[in-house]
């Protein structure tokens, strides 16, 4: 099957066809460093990540830029309130940032330019739009493009211009031509934050940085670009504006946008109360566990976070885990690398897999098919039959994902609260001082040799009130965590 990919600008699902066989360029919004990121940040970050490695994994040369956004109105107000300089507070939540996507099995893209390092670049971009009339100095010292100069307006959004006058988005700012036109260069007062220009001091507008970064790495016309629900408009059509006035060329051949991130079915507010980062939501969740209920519903679908779909997150990932428990990992035969992808296309899970995936990226119905090969290992188990080639595709299927990507002891003794994540045998538990799970359960094993029943049931008791669930098998005895 020819991968299929739902592309916003023509607003279907179509055959991908790259710009240059075997070669993808890909460019994602990233984020604005003003704040803690957010669970609709994880969204974006989770499920292009996903879709990344799925990509490589059948062979595509991916170039995977993702840019970060470290000068705005947002930022130099934050940065006020704190009484910090604005590079201060970008390089703590760039820093934040990068902690949250490690947690989350994020990997980091190929290029990750930031807009104060392309300064030059948004420049000579501007510089040529005003020299095609596409751009104007306005009394102000601002420079603003002139939506009406690109006849193609509104292509991506569906939006036709004309109506965008009655629109609550448009700025009546006096000094534009237009009331529809929007800033490339905003002028500042000298000693502010700012850089030097043929326009005066001042700093660039939030749209043309995308549009200076992404052509500079991946050229003036690339393959696929990303973004969240909100950014087809205005961003992605001033993207596409800007970029296609600057260079003549079309700007991107394939629009994605992820789906919204909804909270308990309303949608996600500071003001509602309903509001995540995602450090928070790290506090209550294994990270796997989040990033498996990223997954399981398609990229673009709306996705509703709730305790209830957490905890449901929880019970699936569980059971995949409980599915290669003793078959992977310490002292058995299967390690926890995965299978080759060719060693497994042969096997008729990963062939789903792979239609799965190659029909626009469908990791829910990848997420299914992983619950259902789990199933038919536990079979296999319980009929003493040869489960060996099932787990190593299982775990293939999970790399490629980025989940099953612990040892499944680590994952079961695995405690998540304040403070983040505790290793599992060293965690300790109320019973005397000092001791841990696996001390107390060498002491229920001897009193249970003992035949101090007593003694032992009392110390199950004590561990299971500490959320411990012991599972005695034989003479061993292991333990997970509710």
């Amino acid at each position: 099957m020819a991968l299929q990919i739902y592309n916003t600008l023509h607003r279907r699902k179509e055959p991908f066809r790259p710009i240059e066989p075997g070669k993808i360029r890909m460019y994602v919004c990233g984020i604005t460093v003003y704040d803690y990121c957010h669970i609709g940040h994880a969204r974006v970050m989770v499920c292009f990540d996903a879709i990344v490695r799925y990509l490589r994994s059948q062979g595509w040369d991916v170039t995977y830029v993702r840019n970060i956004t470290d000068i705005d109105d947002k930022i130099l107000n934050r940065a006020s309130e704190n009484g910090e300089p604005f590079d201060a507070l970008t390089a703590r939540m760039i820093d934040a940032m990068h902690a949250d996507e490690r947690a989350l099995g994020v990997l980091p893209p190929d290029i990750e330019p930031r807009a104060t390092g392309h300064i030059d670049d948004i420049l000579d971009m501007i510089g040529t739009l005003v020299d095609g009339h596409y751009a104007y100095a306005a009394d102000n010292g601002d420079v603003y493009y002139r939506v009406r100069r690109f006849p193609d307006y509104g292509k991506l959004s569906g939006k036709n211009p004309d109506e965008l006058l009655a629109g609550a988005r448009v700025d009546p700012d006096a000094a534009k031509e237009d009331p529809r036109d929007f800033a490339l260069w905003k002028s500042a007062a000298l000693g502010t934050v700012g850089w030097p220009s043929p326009w005066g001091w001042g700093r660039p507008g939030w749209h043309i940085e995308c549009s200076a970064m992404s052509t500079c790495h991946l050229g003036a016309t690339f393959d696929i670009h990303g973004g969240g629900p909100d950014l087809p408009f205005p961003h992605h059509e001033n993207e596409i504006a800007q970029s296609e006035a600057a260079t003549g060329k079309p700007y991107v051949h394939c629009w994605m946008h992820a789906g919204p991130v909804r909270v308990d079915d309303e949608k996600m507010s500071k003001s509602l109360g309903n509001f995540f980062t995602i450090r928070e939501v790290l506090e209550k969740y294994n990270p796997e566990v989040v990033r498996f209920f990223l997954l399981s519903s398609h990229y673009r679908s709306p996705i509703n976070y709730s305790e209830a779909n957490l905890r449901e997150a929880k019970a699936g990932l569980d059971g995949l885990y409980f599915a290669i428990r003793g078959k992977i990992g310490r002292d058995t035969s299967v390690a926890i690398a995965p299978f080759a992808v060719e060693e497994m296309r042969g096997n008729a899970y990963f062939q789903r897999f792979v239609q799965a995936m190659e029909d626009d990226f469908n990791t829910r119905e990848a997420i299914t098919l992983m619950q259902e090969l789990a199933g038919s290992i536990n079979h296999c188990a319980r009929a003493g039959e040869d489960w060996s080639q099932q787990v190593r595709v299982l775990v293939g299927i999970g790399a490629t994902l980025g989940i099953l990507q612990q040892d499944p002891e680590d994952y079961f003794k695995t405690c998540v609260g304040q403070g983040g994540l505790t290793a599992g045998g060293s965690a300790l538990v109320g019973f005397e001082s000092g001791l841990t799970v696996d001390q107390l359960i060498t002491e229920r094993n001897q009193a249970r040799a003992n035949r101090n029943f007593a003694s032992a049931d009392a110390i199950r008791d004590q561990l299971k009130a500490a959320g411990i669930v012991l599972e005695d098998s034989g003479k061993e005895t292991r333990w997970r965590r509710e």
